[in-house]
C-alpha cells in the first residue's frame, strides 16, 4: 500500500495536494510519504519476528539524508556501497554498528574511512579485496568483521542489468570456493569472519530463486562451522521486487518472504540481515510533472513533460513501466486517448511510455509517476544543463523541500574556468 490516494478530486500525498506542492516548489519534483516509509520498514521487521534480525536499508535506492534519518531513527540499519553513502548514512545518525558496507570496487580510503568511523561488516566480493581490507586493518591495529559475499549460481528471473547471482556477473565468490576463502580470511591478521552474505539481484517477483540461494546458504553455514569458522549472521542481501501496475499481478510479500527465511535458515541460530531498498522505497514516492505540450503528430499524439530522462532513467535505461497518473482525478468513465509521453531532452530515447492510454490531457496539468520513490532521484542528473529535480518529504499534513532546485547561476559556477583560456 502507499499514502498517495485521490481526495476532493486531486491526488494526494498523505493530508498534503500535490498542485499544492507544484505550486510552491515547480516541477518536476520527487515526492516521498513518510508514513509509507515507515509502513514498508515495519513490514519486515513483522516479517522477521521473532528471529534477531537487522532490516539495512539499500541506500542505492534513496540517498537523501532526511529519508534516511527517519528510517534510522526506527531502528534501520543502512547498506552502503560507497563511502559517500557511508558518511550519508553517518549524517543522518545512524551509529557505526548498524552499516553495512558492500559493493564491489571498495578501495583503500574508502575502508579506512569506514573503520575509522565505524562499521557493522565489510562484505567482502573477491579475494583481492579481502587481502587489501587485511593490510589496511592491520595497519590501524584491527580486525576487521567480514563476511564473503558468495555467488550461488542462482537465476534471479530478473532483468539482465539487475541479476547478480549468476556465475557470469561480476559479484562476489564463487559458493564452491567459499571454504577456501574462508580458510584463508582466518589466517590474514586483519579480518575476522563473522557471517556469510549473498545478494541474487533486484526486482524479483517469485520466491523460488531466493528459496534456491537460501538452502546453499544453509549448507553452505554448516560446512564452515565444520571447519572450525564462527558463522552467527546471515547477510541475505534484499532484492524483492514491487508492483510497478495496478495490475492484480503483485510480488510476493514480506510475510512470505520471512517465513521463507525461517523455513530455510531460522534452525541455524543465526541474525539475520537483510538489504531491501525498493520495496521500502519505490511506492514511497512519485514523480510529478507538468504538460508543456500536446503535440499532435502523424498516426500518434504526443504529451510533452518537463520531467525529462535525466530526472528518471528507469523507463529509458531499463525499459521500466512506471503507472502515470493524472493529478487532477478524471470524473467516473472520462475519456482517454494513446500518447507517447516524453521529455523535452534531445534524445529519442527520452520517452516514458508510448501509446499510454491517459486522459484527454491539456497544457499545464499535472501529472505524476507512480513507485518512483526507488532508483528516481538518486539516478538524476543535468543533462542537457537541466537542474536537479527537488525533492520533498510529508509527513500528515505539512511538506518539507528536503533537496532544493539549483538555480542556473549555481550550476554555472561548479564550472572552473582556467586562467589561461
Amino acid at each position: 500500500m502507499d499514502h498517495f490516494l485521490y481526495r476532493n478530486g486531486s491526488l494526494h500525498a498523505e493530508d498534503v495536494a500535490l498542485s499544492e506542492i507544484a505550486a510552491s516548489v515547480g516541477t518536476p519534483f520527487y515526492c516521498y510519504s513518510a508514513a509509507t516509509l515507515t509502513r514498508h520498514y515495519q513490514l519486515f521487521k513483522e516479517a522477521l519476528s521473532p528471529l534477531d534480525n537487522l532490516v539495512c536499508f539499500a541506500i542505492k535506492s534513496l540517498s537523501n539524508v532526511a529519508v534516511l534519518k527517519l528510517l534510522g531513527d526506527l531502528g534501520a540499519g543502512m547498506d552502503v556501497v560507497s563511502v559517500g553513502e557511508y558518511l550519508r548514512a553517518r549524517a543522518a545518525g545512524v551509529p557505526g554498528e548498524r552499516i553495512v558496507f558492500s559493493g564491489v570496487g571498495k578501495t583503500r580510503e574508502e575502508m579506512r574511512t569506514a573503520l575509522e568511523g565505524g562499521i557493522r561488516q565489510f562484505n567482502l566480493e573477491s579475494e583481492p579485496e579481502m587481502r587489501a581490507l587485511s593490510e589496511v586493518a592491520a595497519s590501524m591495529g584491527l580486525r576487521a568483521p567480514v563476511t564473503v559475499r558468495v555467488n550461488p549460481d542462482v537465476d534471479a528471473k530478473t532483468h539482465e542489468k539487475i541479476a547478480t547471482g549468476k556465475s557470469e556477473n561480476k559479484f562476489g565468490i564463487p559458493i564452491a570456493r567459499a571454504r577456501e576463502v574462508y580458510a584463508e580470511i582466518a589466517r590474514l591478521p586483519g579480518l575476522e569472519a563473522v557471517g556469510i552474505d549473498v545478494h541474487i539481484g533486484s526486482q524479483l517477483t517469485e520466491l523460488e530463486p531466493f528459496g534456491q540461494a537460501f538452502d546453499k546458504v544453509a549448507d553452505l553455514t554448516a560446512a564452515l562451522r565444520a571447519d572450525g569458522h564462527t558463522i552467527r549472521r546471515l547477510d541475505l542481501g534484499g532484492g524483492l521486487g514491487i508492483p510497478y501496475t495496478r495490475s492484480n499481478e503483485a510480488p510476493p510479500l514480506p510475510l512470505d518472504y520471512g517465513a521463507l527465511i525461517k523455513e530455510k535458515l531460522g534452525h541455524l541460530g543465526c541474525e539475520i540481515e537483510i538489504e531491501p531498498g525498493r520495496l521500502i522505497s519505490g511506492n514511497s514516492g512519485v514523480l510529478v510533472s507538468r504538460v508543456i505540450y500536446v503535440k499532435n503528430g502523424e498516426g500518434r499524439d504526443f504529451l510533452i513533460l518537463d520531467a525529462a530522462m535525466n530526472d528518471l532513467v528507469r523507463p529509458s535505461m531499463y525499459g521500466a513501466h512506471h503507472d502515470i497518473v493524472a493529478v487532477a482525478e478524471p470524473a467516473p468513465g472520462a475519456p482517454t486517448q494513446p500518447f507517447d509521453v516524453v521529455g523535452p531532452i534531445c534524445e529519442t530515447g527520452d520517452t516514458f511510455a508510448k501509446a499510454r492510454d491517459l486522459p484527454l490531457l491539456a497544457e499545464g496539468d499535472l501529472v505524476a509517476f507512480r513507485s518512483a520513490g526507488a532508483y528516481g532521484a538518486v539516478m538524476a542528473n543535468e543533462y542537457n544543463s537541466r537542474p536537479l529535480v527537488p525533492e520533498v518529504l510529508v509527513r500528515d499534513d505539512h511538506f518539507a523541500v528536503i533537496r532544493a532546485r539549483p538555480d542556473y547561476d549555481e550550476m554555472l559556477k561548479r564550472d572552473i574556468v582556467p586562467e589561461w583560456l
